[in-house]
């Protein structure tokens, strides 16, 4: 049984556990709360609240994600009851001291950080906000004052918006919880910036990904494991073509849910994994699931429930849920629940997944042929306004009262200032305008021929707030035009000859061309007797030679000039 407890005006979850004693404070923020221009603040602030602590003898530790962020621990009463007295202490009152030291652990963490294959999925279905804006470095942080730390905490890190959950058999007296009064916060709205679904994109990852929002309920959750058995049985038992197939549903706070899918595949099967894997999504589409498959994952979930520290496991999940005010089933009514669940439902379900479905393929592979649209990678709008040239190539951009525009061969991008997520400014006078719609367009001086005004005329559209600093690059790390290619000039060894030939060719010509004159003369001033072949064969052939000795005269000639 999970108690409903208060602690200094926090919602306190307690539930009993046989085991080491464990809590945590979860608050409702998370990266999605955040701009493009201030990511990373909330994981800062999350440092920071840590940072003071040192090492501690027991586990503690922190994690920022979408929605939420959430301060844990394990040890004994004494230890959790310092370590939460501590968080809450540092975030009324933030150790601002180490915020440039903070900050520089930040940005190694982010480079050190392994690419996933699923990390650029929510920019392709957000776009550059909300949910779609932990696909981006956390760029925010260079300029993020401690004024600007304490606004964020004022109005996110307070007792009305936080839930304190322990695994245990009763509140630590020490504990106490000094935050701020403020108000609940509202799960994120979800933007989308996908024109149309079921949509693919191309990746540079070996895997085949389908990322999905489907309502969140138990028939999706059951579907989800359902999902992963056919994926395994399929590529992985009868066509061993993937090692890793897996799947996962996240909900997300307001009433849906994300469901995805991953298979593995080696470079030479990439095409064969992604066939098998759209199949089996036709197959669940058109309901050909197994009831064995169904009733399988129904009683692994009832094993779960069945344990004695069940509402102990549930307290993290159960705190989310009252954060973002969905339901929270006993666990009576989550086997009743599972119970009602039938093939039907997860046809639904299946029905609902391709729908909102974007599936991320491999590099040279397309998902077209199986109904999915492509995802759009350029702008349908071009902007009017000044067009400048580019210094190579056939490109050019167009800076307007409105936006920019990069014109390339059938593939515009297009940034409008009002719809600008953030624009990137380095020092040397590069740009970089970042659409909400996650559309990016890189403006550089150097391979462009821009009047002297036209960046300052971005600079002075762009808000002041949307605009994040650079720092310096590297000359070498500054593009340049490249050089136009020149044709490798002939030496002069290798041209000796051509003077002297055209000499030849030409003394040639002016002896066999003399003799043709003449014998062209001769013919037409003497009159020819009867029984006399005239010559006029021999004169044609002599013209012929004269042409022939001039030929290689002219080509040699038009080759000289040519360098």
């Amino acid at each position: 049984m999970i108690q409903h407890l208060d602690v200094d005006g926090v919602p306190t979850l307690l539930a009993a556990t046989g085991g080491p004693m464990r809590a945590g404070l979860t608050f409702r923020v998370g990266t999605a709360d955040e701009t493009l221009v201030r990511s990373g603040i909330t994981h800062l602030i999350e440092h920071l609240a840590l940072a003071p602590l040192g090492l501690a003898d027991y586990h503690v530790n922190g994690a920022t994600a979408q929605a939420f962020t959430t301060f844990h621990t394990q040890g004994s009463e004494a230890d959790i009851a310092a370590f939460l007295t501590a968080v809450c202490g540092n975030l009324s009152d933030l150790p601002v001291a180490r915020l440039d030291v903070e900050k520089e652990i930040l940005r190694t963490e982010w480079s050190s950080r392994g690419a996933a294959a699923v990390d650029s999925i929510p920019l392709w279905r957000h776009g550059a906000r909300d949910y779609g804006l932990i696909s981006y470095p956390e760029w925010g942080l260079g300029a993020l004052t401690a004024d600007d730390l304490r606004e964020w905490t004022a109005r996110w890190f307070t007792r009305e918006n936080a839930v304190l959950w322990i695994a245990g058999d009763r509140v630590p007296a020490e504990l106490r919880l000094a935050l701020p009064a403020g108000t609940r916060q509202p799960a994120p709205t979800a933007s989308s910036a996908l024109p149309q679904t079921p949509a693919y994109f191309v990746s540079g990852s070996r895997a085949i990904v389908l990322d999905s929002v489907v309502r969140r309920r138990a028939a999706a959750s059951v579907f989800s494991a359902v999902l992963e058995r056919e994926l395994y049985r399929s590529l992985r038992q009868e066509a061993g073509l993937s090692y890793t197939t897996t799947t996962g549903y996240e909900p997300r706070g307001d009433g849906y849910a994300m469901l995805r899918a991953l298979a593995d595949a080696l470079p030479e099967k990439q095409d064969a994994v992604l066939g098998g894997f759209i199949d089996v999504l036709a197959k669940m589409r058109v309901g050909r699931i197994e009831q064995a498959d169904l009733d399988a994952t129904i009683a692994k979930r009832e094993d779960f429930l069945g344990i004695a520290e069940v509402d102990a496991a549930r307290l993290p999940s159960y705190a989310l849920n009252v954060l973002t005010g969905e339901p929270n089933l006993s666990v009576d009514e989550h086997r009743a629940e599972l119970k009602a669940v039938d093939l039907a439902d997860l046809h639904e379900v299946a029905g609902e997944m391709i729908a909102s479905a974007l599936l991320m393929v491999p590099g040279g592979l397309t998902a077209d042929w199986a109904g999915f649209a492509a995802a759009p990678t350029h702008s349908a709008e071009i902007l009017q306004g000044t067009t400048y040239s580019s210094k190579e190539g056939n490109a050019a951009l167009r800076v307007g009262v409105d936006g920019v525009t990069l014109l390339q061969t059938g593939d515009p991008l297009t940034v409008r200032y009002d719809d600008c997520a953030a624009m990137l400014v380095w020092p040397d006078g590069a740009r970089q305008l970042i659409g909400s719609d996650a559309i990016a367009l890189h403006v550089e001086p150097t391979l462009f021929n821009l009047h002297p005004g036209a960046i300052p005329a971005i600079d002075a559209k762009v808000p002041g707030d949307r605009q994040i600093p650079m720092p310096a690059r590297a000359p070498d790390a500054i593009p340049q035009p490249q050089a136009p290619v020149r044709q490798p000039t002939a030496s002069a060894t290798s041209t000796w000859w051509e003077l002297p030939a055209m000499v030849l060719s030409g003394m040639g010509v002016l002896v066999v061309g003399a003799l043709s004159v003449l014998l062209t003369l001769a013919m037409l001033l003497t009159e020819t007797k009867p029984g006399e072949e005239p010559l006029w064969g021999g004169v044609v052939v002599l013209w012929l030679l004269t042409v022939i000795l001039t030929l290689p005269i002219v080509k040699l000639r038009r080759r000289r000039r040519s360098r």
